[in-house]
């Protein structure tokens, strides 16, 4: 059963996109993540234009952190205060990745950029993030003590001023650090269109000590409210953002994030980032090929016009 897509200007097998949207939602609400990292590529294989796969994956984006945040919510395991201040410096992170994505479409140069920028990002976190978890899954096996600090331990961000204490993750940090994540998270979800949440979890465990159980939750505040203004912007300065697509990826989001919550719960914070980090480097390299491999139809019609 296909579908007409109007802005991506093709037909597309409703039961594909529906499911593809029900894995993804499910990797979003286990992981705290939004998911986008493995859907605009997979938007992108199917043949969807790289600047429609962006625009219209932050409303999936939005919809499936909404449902996963609500699950962990009634869990208490998000911090509230924590989660309003990464929020201040997400929305000027997702102003300016909106405008950039715009200056780059204006010269012809998003798609190349959005690929680049996939395989760069997603293969150094993924091989990262498998290294130190592999380290922490070996201690745990061998009874030894976790390496990473306890919170309340210090690192050189914390002589910063505008320090703030958060209670339920049980950290005293400067409050710059929080916002410049916030921003960063925002601009990367804007410009390539996914939550970061694979960025933002390591983030606040490594850099901030946030506990993994609430990080999960929080991440999922940020990207909420982070891509549905992108998907706003997108919508309104691009006009980018494909209806009809985004309805089909929201409804099998919310459907996964809901499972993928209660699954989450159940596995240690040491092979949640271990599964993680497998997923985000087999997307990396997956585009990494798509990028160097030659296209089946080297050759493109567009149309130009000419002003006389």
């Amino acid at each position: 059963m296909e579908i007409y897509l109007p802005i991506a200007d093709l037909p597309v097998n409703v039961f594909l996109i529906l499911g593809m949207g029900i894995a993804v939602g499910f990797i979003s609400g286990m992981f705290g993540i939004g998911g986008g990292f493995l859907m605009t590529p997979l938007l992108i294989f199917v043949g969807i234009a790289p600047a429609v796969a962006v625009a219209s994956v932050s409303t999936h984006i939005a919809a499936s952190s909404c449902s996963g945040a609500i699950a962990y919510w009634r869990r208490n395991a998000i911090d509230v205060p924590l989660a309003l201040m990464l929020l201040a410096g997400g929305i000027l992170g997702t102003m300016s990745g909106v405008w950039l994505f715009t200056k780059l479409r204006s010269v012809d140069q998003l798609d190349l950029v959005i690929g680049l920028s996939y395989v760069t990002l997603l293969t150094t976190v993924g091989a990262l993030m498998i290294l130190e978890s592999v380290r922490a899954v070996r201690r745990s096996r061998q009874g030894q003590p976790p390496v990473p600090r306890r919170p309340g331990s210090h690192a050189w961000f914390h002589g910063l001023p505008f320090k703030l204490r958060f209670k339920r993750s049980k950290i005293y940090v400067s409050a710059i650090p929080v916002w410049a994540i916030g921003f960063i998270i925002g601009f990367l979800g804007a410009v390539m269109g996914i939550g970061g949440g694979f960025i933002l979890v390591p983030m606040l465990i490594y850099f901030l000590r946030v506990p993994t159980v609430t990080v999960i939750g929080t991440s999922l505040v940020l990207q909420l409210v982070t891509m549905a203004s992108a998907t706003v912007l997108h919508a309104t300065t691009n006009q980018l953002v494909d209806a009809v697509l985004a309805l089909m990826l929201m409804t099998g989001g919310v459907i996964g994030a809901q499972f993928g919550a209660r699954a989450g719960q159940k596995l240690s914070g040491e092979w949640l980032r271990l599964l993680l980090g497998m997923l985000v480097l087999a997307v990396g390299l997956r585009f990494a090929t798509q990028l160097v491999v030659t296209p089946s139809d080297p050759y493109s019609i567009r149309v130009v016009e000419v002003l006389r």
